[in-house]
Order: C-alpha cells, then structure tokens, then sequence
C-alpha cells in the first residue's frame, strides 16, 4: 500500500514544469568551484580575526606551545559545522526551522538572545580587527591623523550599506580573490622560510602555558570560527535555492506536499521522503546535497592549514612577541617583510584587509539573518511575512514593521550602532577578538548538541545518501562530549580562576 501511494505521488510530480526543467549539476572540478557558496562564505568568515589576530598571537607570545589547539578545533569541531550543512542538503529545510519544533521553542529564544550580544561584541571585535589592517596602512604607515575606532565605524557604516543595498555577489567575488592573495601569501611566505621539523611534534603535545587560557579559549570559539556560525551557513544554503532547497519549496508552494507550519508541524515533518521524487529530480538532489557537503569541507580544511601557517610563521620570525596594541598588523606583518622582503608588505596587506573585511562583512549579514529566522519561527506574525531576498519581498513585507526583512534590518542596524560605540570606548583590537572568540566557545557545545540531534532524529536512518555514517555518529556525538568538557574548563579557569592545566 506504501509502495502504491509513493507511486502515486511520484507520478502527480511528473508533470510539474520547474521539476522537469531541472538538471543534476556537471561535479567536474571547474563546475564544483563555481557551484560553492555556504561552505566558502563559511572559510572566508574564519579567515580574518582567528587567522590573521588569535594564531600570530600565539606564536608570538608562546611559540610552538599552542599548535596542538589547531588540529583539535578542526577535527573536533568538524561535525558541529558538518551537521547544520546536512540537514539544510537533506531536509531543505534550515536548523532554525528545526529548533522552532522543541518544546516551547527554547533554542530560538536562546539563541536570538546570545545572537543579539553577539551583534555588538562579535561584531565590535571583528570590525576592530579589519579597522587595524586599515590603521596600519594609512596612520602608522602613511602618517593620516586619524585614530582606530574612525575606520572601524567606517568598515562598520560601509559593510552595512553594502549588505542593504549593494551587489553582494560582486563583493564576495572581490573579497575571494583578495581571500585567495591572503592565502598564496601565507603559503609563499611558509615555502620560503619554514618552521624546523622537529617544531611540527607541538602538533601532538599538550601543552598549556602560563597565562594562554583566554588565547586557548580564542581557538576553541574560532577556530574556523564559532559553531553558531553553522546557522548562519544554514540560512544561506536555504537561501541558495539549490537543491532540495528549491524543490520542496515548489512542491509546498504548489500544495503537492503539505507545507511545514512552524506553529503545528512537529520534528518528524521536517523530514523528506526523496522516494516520491522522480529518478532524474532525486539525482539533481542528492549531486547539491554532495556539493553542500564538499563545499564546507574544502573550505574548513584550508582554512585549518592557514591557521596553522599563522602560527608557525610568527613562531619563527616575532617570538617573543606579546603582539597587542593598535599597530598589531605592523608587528605581524614583520613576518613576511623579515622572511621575504619589504615588496611582501603589500601582499600581505591586501589579503589581511580583504580576509578581515569579509569576516566583518559576513557577520553584519549572517547574524540578522539567524535573529530574521528565530523570529519567523517564533512569532506568527513574521511567520506570515517571511523573506529576506530581494525576489521575496512583498509591499507588505517591506511596509510591516514585524516581517522578518525589517526584523532583519533593526537587527542589523543594532549591530552597527552597539558595535561602532564598542569600537568607540575599547579600541583593543587583540582584547576585542579573544572576549568575542571565548564568547563564541561558551555557546559551542549547545548547538553543537542541537545540530547533531536534529540530524540523527530527522534525517530518515534507511537513506543512505544522507543519513551520517557510523564514523560520523559515534565521532560526533564524541567531540560534543569533549567540547562540553572542554567548556567546563574553561568556565573553571576564566570565572572561578580554577586552572586544571598549567
């Protein structure tokens, strides 16, 4: 009887035209790069304060002690981030929509909630980061009288204005290719000048230096970046329209399937029954949900060996260096002008200022978004005024003051505002990333729990091409655990001043 109505509904499906217009995306590698989006908008997110702030950090102040934190965060954060991209590839449906099913709806409120305060200091720390690129360049090096907080609220007032009115694809492929000079200088730069091969054993000794703590805590929430990330990379997988993203969109808007009702619907309508799909749709499906995946995997594996190049380079060319006050890109600049040459300067300061202005930039977008989604799925009147994009958008929707686009916008525009007074009062830039960094690791294992939950209890167990491995179960439910130790500590050594190591 089962096989009899899945039939049924396949055969209603067949006749749908944007269904039949679809084709399964070429996977050669040129298409691949093209295709990317959420995975590589992720890395580029990571690539800024962690990299260019928090490793040099720590190798000039404790050489190669720290460089067992890099693998750490990459291998045991890589599910946390991993989950959030498969359930969008395998639900079409982003984690928000899910955590809107939990009883009471806590995680939205939660969340919405460390989301807000992230939008001033999460934001502050990584616009201050980017504003140092820019002091460097025109006070400390040109001589402009003009002080640190001034580019911040620059950075701050353009980014916005960008996000709000701008061609973003046009920034984001700007900033890529800056993105992508930032890494060829990093590598050139390591090629050139390496660490000794006996240092590269740091990789796996534990070690914990005497007053590493905040800088330790710096890695865990942003190495590759915060795990509340992962829902900003949610919400822009769902707002690709690729994938199954696109095709449970059509088949809801034309009442082939019932629509997820964030107020009725419970976990398990979440889930999607791929069986019902045509042969040539299930196909175009499951190539997006192998792309998405890929996606975040190439960017969180080259972001790791940048951080990891980081912190090598200033091991050997600024240790011993405390690295801190407002010429900070100076002082970590003198790794490529000290291995290569004063011409090397320029490379560096163009991808810095690029991988910095892109994490800021993101961030001035992604954190709205995830407070746009939390309310949509929290309150009716949102729910029913839904939409972010531009194609979304509605009279309505522009002119209510509750749709989840102006929702979006007052969000954004208390992010500019708390930021650009933070930047104002505590221009730190070194202070500002590590407090933002350890904000990030204290939320980190609660949605890592959420991404991992809704994955294993939502994604059907009999789909093969979705459902984790064994490797990814066992493995993820494992980190979560170590991370949720790993919080422990850290609440120990930075509130009660209990120091368990070193």
């Amino acid at each position: 009887m089962k096989e009899e109505n899945s039939q049924l509904k396949k055969d209603a499906l067949l006749n749908i035209e944007e269904l039949d217009r679809l084709e399964p995306p070429s996977m050669d590698v040129g298409s691949l790069l093209k295709h990317f989006g959420p995975g590589l908008i992720l890395m580029m997110t990571g690539i800024g304060t962690s990299h260019l702030v928090t490793a040099p950090t720590a190798g000039g102040r404790f050489a190669y002690a720290l460089l067992w934190t890099i693998p750490f965060c990459y291998l045991f954060k890589y599910y946390g981030f991993e989950m959030a991209f498969r359930f969008t590839n395998a639900t079409g449906k982003s984690m928000m929509d899910a955590y809107g099913t939990a009883p009471g709806k806590w995680p939205l409120w939660y969340t919405m909630v460390i989301t807000l305060v992230q939008c001033a200091v999460g934001s502050a720390g990584r616009t201050i980061a980017a504003a140092a690129v820019m002091y460097y360049l025109f006070t400390v090096h040109m001589g402009l009288p003009l002080p640190l907080w001034s580019y911040g609220v620059a950075i701050a007032i353009f980014s916005c204005y960008l996000i709000l009115y701008g061609n973003y694809a046009a920034v984001e492929k700007v900033t890529k290719i800056c993105a992508g000079a930032l890494v060829f200088s990093a590598i050139f730069a390591y090629v050139y000048a390496p660490a000794p091969m006996d240092k590269l054993q740091y990789f796996f000794i534990f070690d914990m230096p005497k007053g590493s703590w905040l800088i330790v805590a710096g890695f865990f929430g942003l190495l590759p970046t915060g795990i509340d990330v992962s829902l900003q990379a949610s919400e822009w997988g769902k707002a690709k329209k690729k994938g199954l993203g696109y095709v449970r969109t059509v088949l809801e808007e034309k009442g082939r399937i019932a629509k997820f009702d964030a107020f009725k619907s419970n976990k398990k309508d979440l889930a999607f029954n791929m069986n019902i799909l045509p042969a040539k749709t299930q196909e175009y499906c499951r190539r997006w949900f192998r792309i998405g995946t890929w996606d975040f995997a190439f960017g969180h594996w080259i972001s790791a060996v940048v951080a990891a190049i980081y912190l090598l380079l200033a091991a050997v060319w600024i240790y011993p260096s405390e690295v801190k006050g407002t010429a900070v890109m100076g002082e970590i600049g003198k790794i490529f002008t000290e291995s290569i040459g004063d011409w090397m300067m320029w490379v560096f300061i163009l991808g810095a200022f690029a991988a910095c202005f892109s994490t800021a930039f993101n961030y001035y977008d992604g954190w709205p978004r995830v407070v746009g989604a939390c309310c949509r799925n929290i309150f009716k009147g949102t729910n029913a005024l839904q939409g972010i994009d531009r194609d979304d958008l509605t009279p309505e929707k522009r002119k209510t003051w509750y749709s989840e686009y102006n929702i979006y916008r007052m969000t954004m525009m208390w992010s500019l505002v708390m930021s650009s007074a933070i930047i104002i009062g505590l221009p730190k830039p070194v202070y500002l990333v590590l407090v933002a960094s350890a904000l990030a690791y204290f939320i980190a294992p609660v949605i890592f729990f959420l991404n991992l939950w809704y994955c294993f209890t939502v994604i059907d167990k009999n789909d093969k091409h979705f459902y984790p491995s064994t490797f990814a179960t066992w493995f993820g439910w494992i980190s979560c655990i170590v991370f949720a130790l790993m919080t422990g500590v850290m609440i120990a050594a930075r509130v009660f001043n209990i120091k368990l190591f070193g």
